[in-house]
This record gives C-alpha cells, sequence and structure tokens, in this order.
C-alpha cells in the first residue's frame, strides 16, 4: 500500500525498505472475539522478498539470508501480527517488527572475546581471602582432644 507520507520502511539511518518491496495479506485472527470476530480481517502478514530486494547490497543480502536462514521460505521473510483488534495496528506492529528483525540481523557482529588470565596480584589476594575463611571456619570447630 504505497502512500504519500510513507515513502519506505527506515530500517536505520542507511536503509530503507521501499513500500513497493513490501506485500501485505490479510486474515481473520484466530483466538476470542465479539460480534466481529468473523467480519473483520485484522490478522496482517508483512511479506518482503530479502532474495529480490534492490536497496541492499551483496554483503547486507548475504548477512540477512545467514542470519535470518531459519525465517526465510524461499528467500521471502514473513512477519505476521494479529495482537491488536484494528488493522491499522496490526500493520504499524508488522512494520516495526520487520525493521527491529531486519536492523539486528544486519547489525556486525561483536569482536571475539580476547582471553585473558588473573594477575599475579589477584591470584595472591584469591588465595589470602580462601586462607583467611579456611582460618575462621578452624577456629568455630570444637576443640580436639
Amino acid at each position: 500500500m504505497p502512500a504519500a507520507h510513507r515513502p519506505g520502511l527506515r530500517v536505520d539511518a542507511a536503509l530503507t525498505i521501499p513500500e513497493a518491496e513490501l506485500g501485505w495479506r490479510f486474515s481473520r485472527s484466530s483466538g476470542p472475539g465479539g460480534q466481529g470476530v468473523n467480519t473483520a480481517d485484522s490478522r496482517v502478514e508483512l511479506v518482503w522478498d530479502v532474495a529480490a530486494s534492490a536497496v541492499l547490497s551483496p554483503a547486507q543480502r548475504e548477512r540477512l539470508v545467514e542470519r535470518l536462514g531459519n525465517r526465510l521460505v524461499g528467500g521471502v521473510l514473513t512477519i505476521a501480527a494479529s495482537e491488536h483488534r484494528a488493522q491499522l495496528r496490526n500493520r504499524d506492529a508488522a512494520r516495526a517488527r520487520l525493521a527491529d528483525v531486519v536492523a539486528e540481523a544486519l547489525r556486525p557482529p561483536s569482536p571475539p572475546r580476547r582471553p585473558t588470565k588473573p594477575s599475579r596480584g589477584a591470584k595472591e589476594r584469591r588465595l589470602d581471602a580462601k586462607k583467611r575463611r579456611t582460618d575462621v571456619k578452624r577456629l568455630r570447630r570444637p576443640p580436639q582432644d
């Protein structure tokens, strides 16, 4: 649904998904409801074809496919929202969820942990504390004959 006030879905400062690449499907929500439960198509599915997207660089596409591999079906990412009664609120929820999922998947991996070892002073302090604790517990024991 391209609109003048929504030029696209802004994921971060560098990436905006155009509205033309987003597809919508609507269906009836599951669960309990009132009079309008059988007539209102308030469940929303937002569909975005990651593999065919023109706004992604090859590196971004590769990272998305790698990180979202279990959520992609044929290179297509589907986000469903049915927590609200109104279709418009579910649309907004689906857009926000898609932006969050894509931003999290595009975030560069954290640097690997550099292994460290405790300093000599830290080892000595730890052993001294253990000795003090041992002495405290030894003094609590009943006297030996």
